[in-house]
């Protein structure tokens, strides 16, 4: 089951955090809902970012999830926790019960609707027949309005079954409705979408990322070299909707995009709390905790050595995607399209108990390091703004990822082949009111 996480970053192997003693610490029996909260305590002493700010004497009773809530810094939108002998403590998200995502939009008369904006390959919605592009009048039987729409999204993830009434827009219009339902199901791992677009013998490579699972360099590889084989001149890659994952494959993509680095060049700075310091990496370094994948000299056998990249961005643009944009940038220019992107500029392990057997079956997914680029830049918890504001949902119906006359790729093409691309942002556009929430989004990745 595909499910999301905040970055996944194996910098250490934990086995099982070791106590960190305090003169007073209180000791519970084994098995004990206390026991269980004060190995989360002393693990987020450890590794939390935020650790000084943590309470001195937190109440160890509590519910194990209120407890370890109870102990996140106010400014945390990403730390979680779950039980992994407990589904009931997983997140849910649109995207991994059913495989689909959507916006609430605000048409130009005032009229709400939701348009279908990601369908996962081979997910339960795929299946039903729904679409990208799609109108959803209907939760449930229940007409989607300004006043309702709250409520009624709210109701998707708390059921195992969703019917929805979509259509398609035909000039203002909503025509071939028909009704779906969707049961819940499994969504495994997305493919890279890439095709290359030739305009006057000039050739742009198009790349659509979903997320960054680890060991990715194999893929990387193969479409790179597709790309450098046709001779592509230009790169336009699309992290609209990834919501990040293995830092150590976002720095495999970046490995094979910009000219003269090396596998000894800086890529990122890590900084943690009085215990995890500052770290270092090279490219090199890096792409090196992939173990097995491809290393730094083969995925830069394919490097494309450009000076110059078109990423495509919205605020579903988080964590390694972020990563890429902003490591990017000490090496070329980066042309942002797009929106404004989550602005997780932070990094984190999974801390477990691996003791055999263990003892504990909660899994903390903390916020430890933030991170910086080779020039020692970042700090984008507001996210990073685009050189080009372009809202998507300005054209209705939207068209297929990696369709030339898309809204955002179309903008990115029209700059390359130095065409005039009108202002997709008038008032007249729909104005997106509401994106499912992406905070459940950073809970889990397997």
């Amino acid at each position: 089951m595909r499910i999301f996480l905040i970055i996944m970053f194996a910098f250490f192997s934990i086995a099982s955090c070791n106590r960190v003693e305090d003169e007073g610490t209180p000791n519970f029996p084994d098995g004990s809902t206390e026991a269980t909260n004060l190995w989360v305590q002393d693990s987020m002493k450890r590794y939390y970012y935020w650790a000084a700010h943590m309470p001195l004497k937190p109440n160890y009773s509590l519910p194990t999830k209120d407890f370890f809530k109870s102990l996140l810094y106010s400014g945390d939108r990403f730390s979680s926790i779950l039980d992994k002998n407990n589904s009931s403590t997983y997140p849910k998200t649109v995207r991994s019960i059913y495989g689909f995502d959507y916006a609430v939009i605000q048409l130009a008369d005032g009229k709400v609707t939701a348009v279908i904006k990601l369908v996962l390959k081979n997910s339960p919605a795929q299946n039903m027949g729904l679409q990208r592009g799609m109108i959803m009048t209907k939760i449930n039987g229940t007409a989607i309005t300004s006043s309702n729409f709250n409520q009624l999204i709210s109701t998707i993830i708390n059921s195992t079954a969703l019917n929805l009434s979509v259509g398609n827009w035909d000039n203002g219009n909503i025509i071939n409705e028909q009704n779906i339902t969707i049961q819940s199901g499994f969504t495994f791992d997305q493919p890279l979408v890439s095709k290359i677009i030739e305009t006057n013998g000039k050739k742009t490579g198009y790349l659509y990322i979903y997320d960054f699972p680890d060991n990715m360099g194999q893929i990387l590889l193969q479409k790179f070299s597709e790309f450098k084989i046709a001779g592509v001149q230009d790169l336009v890659l699309d992290l609209r909707y990834n919501y990040g994952g293995s830092v150590a494959s976002a720095a495999a993509l970046c490995a094979m995009i910009p000219s003269g680095i090396s596998g000894s060049t800086p890529f990122i700075i890590y900084k943690g709390n009085k215990n995890g310091g500052e770290v270092k990496m090279t490219f090199a370094q890096q792409i090196a905790y992939n173990k097995g994948a491809p290393g730094f000299n083969v995925l830069y056998s394919n490097n494309l050595g450009l000076s110059k990249i078109y990423i495509l961005t919205s605020d579903s643009s988080a964590s390694a995607s972020e990563i890429v944009i902003n490591n990017l940038k000490p090496f070329m220019e980066v042309i942002q399209i797009g929106g404004t992107t989550l602005g997780k500029d932070m990094a984190g392990f999974i801390i477990e108990d691996k003791r055999n057997p263990p003892k504990i079956s909660w899994q903390i997914h903390p916020i430890i390091y933030k991170v910086y680029n080779a020039n020692a830049e970042g700090e984008y918890s507001m996210g990073i703004a685009p050189s080009v504001f372009v809202n998507e949902f300005s054209n209705l119906p939207i068209l297929p990822l990696g369709d030339p006359n898309e809204t955002l790729l179309s903008t990115a093409l029209n700059k390359i082949f130095s065409k005039y691309s009108a202002s997709s942002n008038s008032n007249n556009s729909p104005k997106v009111i509401w994106q499912s929430d992406w905070q459940q989004q950073f809970s889990l990745k397997k």
